[in-house]
């Protein structure tokens, strides 16, 4: 929730630390663009560190020489800006320079060379990364702006001070933007509004999040902004009394506590009350809790001592108690939360945190360089994985999700958490985003879990795995070896990680099926030419050259990809044959004749390309056609269609003999194998007597005969009528299983007529 502070009162001062996270006041024009606008916020690092810093500023006012903002101002006063906002959070020197720098290469031509000479390289890896940002262009097409997303995203995964300091660019260029023109200030306030301000709350910078929020607010609905920050004002005014009573109230009920504390008042930011007047279709009246208090404390204990304080002065309201300290945020944050009910009855939230605590929610990530420099260690470590836990769950998606499309989508996700907290077996504590399922647990405990994943227990119940998880709930998960990801589960998982985990594994058993299928069209249409297919194994050499210089003259990389693009009917099998069969005849193999006669019989119903057989055991590369459902007996025929596979029709469909009449050079003879190794589906309609009872009649008919119902359709209208027509999807064996179930339906007393729907 969004607050900026209005009003601190003090008890003895237990927090003199927390002077170094306030923003030190802003500096006038003429002292902007010198260094002494700077100089004195960089107390903190050594002497020698701020001559480096000033050199690396002579250098970007001499490189910014002659520049001029929108509003007039020298161009050197916003590099000093960013350099002072990463500054209050204690960046080191490199960084302080890199924000000095950052426009340097882009708008002076400085080369990255020339920055290492004369700043060495760790400062210029910042800067070009910087550079790299700057030149992202965030446009109304989806396509660019997920490409851009990406290689920001993996800047950030290199060094999380790149991010940092572009989001002080970022804030002082939304501070600064009343100069540019109105159409340009909205769309780089939605851009800031969509991906920046996210990125800031996901590392813990609500500080930043807050106010980028409000600029971005301000210049994108200026008029909404206006009237808001009118109807603040004035309520305001009128809330005066009942804060400065709720501020009395607290400081006497502390007075007799043994343990120093510091409260400040809060009031909501306008764009959360905004936000929350849009989503919930309240009026300004309705919104109840504009402000708030927040209470710090010098240790953990006294958090909760401080809440019992709390819960005896005023009443809390019943269910609106979070305990962020025990389970922190995702992105690290920790605070008690309780709202209570003032003396006028309207209610109001509290928060408690300590100092440490403080640091870390105004700060979030940056806060490590604060630690560091207050020297503890053990919160840095800390406030560092919190930021990295992140930037290297976007890594691992990365690295599974090449389509940048694919990878906003995963990280949009991420980027929005509104986080359950849910437990395993042993206790440990999880957050997932609401709406989180038992795959998506299993996956954010480990890829292979998630994998093998078969069954969930919520609370030692039984569940079905698109349930959603609540809060508080023990997640265990029943796994299998044989198990692997379903295609259905992308319909109902909420993380990017367990989406980017099954698209994944997807896509790389299609490839491998793909590659098996190719493998086997290939031979078969070599042994059309007579010949027997060269070994595919890699300590066979000279059958490895040969293989490699195939691949080449198909446009591929290697054989593997030669081979999948065959299985999915991008490559013809006999063409590629051919050639293969002309390089071995250079080789001096001759074709055998047996084989070449036995290939040619086999090859009279395909010239083109030889034939596949069929068993059931095909995956997602060889797809049975829905139109008409071939099941073995039937006679069969395969499209390969470019880049899907192949898809099998019955040699009577229509809808396959116009396919064929348009692309014949894209079908091959498939044949059924003798051995088969799962039933397949059989679409059958059945016009029955209507009546009490028909569906298990017809049910009993099906089973009685050995076969089962996987699907079943019945129209609403006939209920109303003497008869019913209903359509069934039969798993049956073959073809003279289906008839025998045809016979056994017909002799049911409800049946009329049973037939096998065809297209």
């Amino acid at each position: 929730m969004g607050f900026r502070s209005f009003a601190v009162s003090r008890l003895p001062a237990a927090l003199s630390g927390l002077s170094g996270l306030r923003a030190t006041p802003e500096p006038t024009e003429a002292e902007a663009a010198s260094f002494d606008a700077l100089v004195h916020r960089l107390s903190y690092l050594p002497k020698a560190d701020i001559k480096r810093i000033r050199e690396a500023y002579k250098f970007a006012d001499e490189a910014h020489l002659g520049q001029f903002r929108a509003s007039g101002e020298p161009y050197i006063t916003h590099p000093i800006a960013v350099a002072g906002i990463c500054a209050e959070w204690r960046l080191d020197a490199q960084a302080i320079m890199a924000a000095l720098m950052h426009d340097a290469m882009e708008d002076c031509g400085v080369t990255k060379t020339e920055l290492i000479e004369r700043f060495e390289a760790p400062t210029a890896e910042l800067v070009d990364g910087l550079t790299k940002l700057d030149k992202l262009q965030f446009s109304t097409k989806e396509e660019s702006q997920a490409e851009s997303f990406r290689k920001m995203l993996l800047a950030m995964a290199r060094d999380v001070r790149v991010i940092l300091i572009k989001l002080a660019d970022r804030l002082h260029n939304m501070r600064t933007m009343e100069a540019m023109a109105a159409h340009k200030r909205r769309r780089i306030a939605r851009e800031t509004l969509d991906i920046y301000a996210p990125i800031a709350h996901r590392l813990g910078l609500n500080q930043i999040y807050r106010e980028l929020q409000d600029l971005s607010f301000q210049h994108n609905n200026p008029w909404r902004h206006a009237a808001l920050d009118k109807a603040i004002t004035k309520a305001r005014g009128n809330r005066r009394d009942l804060v400065s009573r709720i501020e009395r109230d607290v400081l006497k009920a502390f007075e007799h506590s043994t343990h120093k504390v510091e409260i400040h008042g809060r009031e909501k930011t306008l764009y959360s009350i905004y936000k929350k007047m849009k989503d919930k279709h309240l009026s300004f009246a309705q919104v109840s809790d504009i402000f708030g208090f927040r209470i710090v404390v010098d240790d953990l204990p006294q958090c909760y001592l401080s809440l019992g304080v709390l819960h005896q002065l005023y009443k809390p309201q019943p269910g609106r108690f979070k305990d962020y300290i025990a389970i922190p945020k995702p992105n690290g944050y920790q605070s008690l939360h309780t709202t209570l009910v003032s003396p006028l009855g309207t209610p109001v939230e509290f928060q408690i945190r300590t100092e440490a605590m403080h640091m870390v929610a105004e700060k979030g990530v940056a806060a490590h360089w604060l630690y560091k420099n207050a020297g503890n260690n053990q919160s840095a470590q800390s406030a560092q994985q919190m930021g990295s836990r992140w930037l290297q769950s976007l890594i691992d998606i990365q690295d599974e999700t090449r389509d940048a499309n694919e990878f906003l989508e995963h990280v949009k996700i991420d980027l929005f958490p509104d986080a359950v907290y849910v437990f395993t077996p042993k206790s440990k504590i999880m957050a997932l985003p609401k709406g989180a399922t038992p795959v998506d647990f299993a996956y954010a405990i480990h890829s292979d879990v998630g994998d093998h994943c078969v069954a969930a227990q919520i609370n030692g119940e039984p569940v079905p795995l698109r349930t959603e998880l609540r809060s508080g709930d023990v997640i265990e998960i029943v796994t299998a070896a044989g198990a692997r990801p379903n295609p259905a589960w992308l319909s109902f998982v909420r993380t990017g990680r367990a989406r980017s985990k099954i698209r994944h594994f997807l896509k790389n058993l299609e490839q491998e099926e793909s590659r098996d299928l190719g493998e086997k069209m290939l031979s078969q249409a070599l042994r059309a030419e007579g010949l027997a297919l060269p070994s595919l194994n890699d300590e066979e050499a000279h059958d490895a050259q040969l293989w490699q210089q195939l691949a080449r003259w198909a446009g591929n990389r290697h054989v593997d990809e030669l081979l999948v693009e065959i299985g999915l009917g991008r490559k013809i099998a006999s063409i590629v044959a051919k050639k293969l069969a002309r390089m071995l005849a250079e080789q001096g193999q001759r074709p055998d004749a047996v084989m070449l006669s036995m290939g040619r019989f086999a090859a009279d119903d395909a010239p083109a390309q030889g034939q596949v057989t069929l068993d059931g055991s095909e995956g997602a590369s060889v797809r049975l056609a829905s139109c008409c459902r071939p099941i073995p007996g039937d006679e069969i025929k395969g499209y390969l269609g470019r880049g899907e596979g192949l898809l099998v029709h019955t040699a009577e469909c229509a809808v396959g003999r116009r396919l064929f009449q348009r692309d014949s050079e894209h079908w091959i003879a498939v044949s059924w194998s003798e051995e088969l190794t799962r039933p397949f589906e059989a679409a059958v309609s059945i016009l029955l007597n209507n009546g009490k009872g028909v569906l298990a009649q017809v049910a009993a008919a099906v089973s009685s005969a050995e076969a089962d119902i996987t699907h079943i359709v019945m129209n609403d209208e006939s209920q109303q009528r003497e008869t019913a027509e209903m359509n069934l999807l039969l798993s049956v064996r073959d073809r003279l299983h289906l008839a025998d179930v045809l016979r056994t339906l017909k002799r049911s007393p409800v049946v009329l007529r049973v037939w096998r729907v065809k297209p």
